[in-house]
């Protein structure tokens, strides 16, 4: 990610990222040029949209969306999931942007793997709607799952090879290894 330099209002970075072909994430009034994904960093995202959207079926309330969807909270962030899943009824007023996520998952790359583990989670936890926070890694089969509990605290589960995968907030349980199907390299294991 690189920041363009100076601070600006969250309606100046709207008019900067609707005009842009580049995507732009939000963050405290800085903005950042998305950078591109690996082939691996695409090919979890499909398996794991496809999982989910599969899985969702004909479910008329919750919308699956992928990196191209912006998340956000007040003025403090506009960021795009790699994948997140909402069921607000609310969330259907703006096309681009949606506001109740219960699920958001990122795909880590070393770029952006240390902001997505503590800034993005400590804004992302703003979200009240959010019950689930999945970081997937794209160099080893590891899935970190961070759960929201009724006392608004975080537990942290850890899957890896040969693990069952168990997302609470959508009911949905999958082998690890339909995340990393098809990938083009071996993973360490």
């Amino acid at each position: 990610m690189i920041a363009i330099p100076h601070h600006i209002a969250p309606d100046e970075y709207l008019i900067i990222d609707r005009d842009s072909p580049t995507r732009h994430e939000y963050h405290h009034g800085l903005v950042y040029a998305m950078a591109g994904g690996s082939g691996n960093h695409a090919r979890i995202s499909i398996n794991l949209l496809s999982l989910i959207n599969i899985h969702l079926g004909n479910d008329i309330n919750c919308r699956l969306y992928n990196g191209d969807v912006k998340v956000n909270y007040a003025e403090d962030f506009y960021y795009y999931p790699d994948a997140f899943v909402t069921c607000d009824p609310r969330d259907r007023a703006d096309r681009y942007i949606k506001r109740h996520p219960k699920l958001i998952a990122e795909v880590l790359s070393q770029s952006t793997e240390d902001f997505d583990r503590t800034d993005k989670f400590t804004d992302y936890q703003k979200l009240d709607s959010l019950e689930e926070y999945i970081l997937i890694s794209q160099d080893t089969e590891r899935v970190e799952c961070r759960r929201r509990q009724p006392d608004n605290t975080w537990t942290t589960t850890v899957y890896q090879t040969g693990d069952r995968i168990t997302l609470t907030s959508i009911n949905l349980e999958f082998d690890i290894d339909q995340l990393y199907r098809g990938l083009d390299t071996d993973l360490e294991q």
